[in-house]
């Protein structure tokens, strides 16, 4: 079994953050500080001083397949109260929040689409923990990528790390997945556009005032390796938000970014070959702020201390 990186790039889809200046149901809660509040069954809001700040969206139902066929992360506003990123719907339904996967999911021979999900399904199947202070939350949950007919593919522990940041920090959270190969060879493939760890705006941005940025000036997502980070400012509903996607030097090599598209999808793409029985884990970072991109060095310097996290 060999993964071919496909590097072109299709415009149609087949298809979790530095300068002082930038620093309920039932409820996990620290005493002072992050809460997790979950709606059994639907949603985990990540709360900070009592308000909405992120949402797992993770409800599963074969009667509304369309709608629940993956767990995504939802950023919420500065009220707490609107995502800014997408849910199911709109241009290219299967982009939602910050999401993860493959367009051509190889296992045992066979291929499964599990980007545009029409080969299958990402099944929440249970938290593994949640834990909340002062300064971070975190929680993980078990997640089932099964095949159309409910065959196995892979088995996946996701994680969201949560760091308290002040405004206009909206969320900084890391994105740890862990995949484990469960039924044959497994390889991840696909291209920059229907593969990786991927995040959506919402789909009512205004598509004339995305702006991408990268660490230099001469960075070229197409054609460009690796690179540590990639940077977007978009507005919705004549507000600006920036994000920040970087790349854990522990990652696989040759990641290629999608960091183009005037809808706003960013993401990290990367291809591995699993025997059966292994496990690849992937980690990302997500800075999501209020209002224009910092300047470079303040970005750079965020990734920076990501990179050397433990």
């Amino acid at each position: 079994m060999r993964c071919i990186v496909q590097s072109g790039l299709h415009g149609l889809a087949a298809a979790v953050l530095v300068t002082a200046a930038w620093f309920a149901p039932a409820t996990v809660a620290a005493a002072d500080g992050f809460e997790l509040q979950d709606s059994p069954g639907q949603t985990l809001d990540v709360l900070w001083g009592g308000k909405p700040v992120a949402r797992y969206v993770y409800a599963y139902a074969a009667d509304r397949f369309q709608d629940t066929y993956k767990p995504y992360l939802h950023v919420l506003d500065e009220a707490g109260k609107q995502p800014i990123t997408k849910g199911p719907g709109g241009l290219y339904t299967h982009h939602r929040g910050i999401f993860i996967g493959w367009a051509r999911l190889t296992v045992g021979g066979k291929s499964y689409n599990l980007w545009g999900m029409g080969g299958g399904a990402q099944i929440h199947q249970k938290f593994l923990d949640q834990q909340t202070g002062p300064e971070r939350a975190s929680f993980t949950a078990q997640i089932a990528w099964k095949a159309t007919g409910g065959e196995p593919l892979l088995e996946e522990r996701r994680t969201f790390v949560f760091h308290r940041r002040p405004a206009p920090t909206l969320v900084l959270a890391d994105v740890v997945s862990v995949l484990k190969a469960v039924a044959g060879d497994t390889c991840l493939n696909g291209d920059p556009e229907h593969a990786g760890v991927h995040y959506r705006p919402a789909d009512e941005l205004d598509k004339t005032k995305t702006v991408y940025r990268f660490p230099r000036d001469t960075d070229d997502p197409r054609k460009d390796k690796d690179l540590p980070w990639a940077a977007e400012t978009y507005v919705l509903g004549g507000k600006s938000y920036t994000v920040q996607q970087m790349n854990y030097p522990d990652n696989p090599p040759d990641t290629v970014w999608s960091a183009y598209r005037d809808y706003g999808r960013l993401g990290a793409f990367v291809t591995k070959e699993l025997k059966h029985g292994e496990s690849l884990a992937l980690r990302y970072r997500f800075w999501v702020l209020a209002g224009e991109a910092p300047p470079r060095d303040a970005l750079q310097q965020q990734w920076q201390e990501f990179a050397r996290a433990p």
